[in-house]
């Protein structure tokens, strides 16, 4: 099974996009096709998504918290792709199977917490027009500071960005399945 564009292997990679990719591959022990991709065809937007991920990390969400708002963004898109990599990612942030496959199937997860957070970006993608008051104040209710939004806006922006690249590129899926 190969991707719609065409992406060269990453190890072929020159200059910036390959200095791009051994920072990847530093961190993560890959470099994930999707990457691989963005970063092949326009490796400023690979950097810039990167770049705003590691904001996102220095924010007030935890690994948790931002794995979970991915996670329910993905699979409201239906991007394969992405809920298949931020499966792992949750589950290595300390997430369980069992609450990874929750967060997934956009259910509960028994944590009060984390349920507003899902109920939150669920009402954010899901609806249209400014969010109703009462969804605001859940989030704030379960102990999110005013400071979680701009995180879970830019959280919610850099998935979207990755969703919308992979539903349209069909890239191929290069993390085992959640076990």
């Amino acid at each position: 099974m190969t991707s719609r564009i065409n992406t060269p292997a990453a190890t072929s990679a020159s200059g910036e996009t390959a200095d791009v990719f051994a920072g990847i591959r530093k961190a993560v022990g890959m470099v994930p096709n999707a990457y691989a991709a963005i970063g092949t065809l326009n490796t400023q937007a690979l950097k810039a998504m990167l770049s705003a991920d590691a904001v996102l990390a220095r924010g007030v969400l935890s690994a948790q918290e931002r794995e979970t708002v991915k996670l329910v963004v993905s699979a409201i898109a239906g991007c394969d792709y992405c809920v298949a990599a931020h499966s792992l990612a949750a589950k290595a942030s300390g997430l369980s199977v069992d609450t990874v496959r929750a967060i997934r199937a956009l259910e509960a997860t028994g944590d009060a917490r984390r349920d507003a957070l899902i109920q939150f970006v669920r009402r954010l993608q899901e609806g249209r027009g400014t969010l109703d008051a009462e969804s605001f104040t859940a989030l704030r209710s379960a102990g999110f500071p005013d400071e979680a939004v701009v995180d879970i806006a830019l959280a919610i922006s850099i998935i979207t960005f990755t969703n919308v690249f992979n539903r349209v590129n069909d890239t191929v899926v290069d993390f085992p399945e959640l076990k």
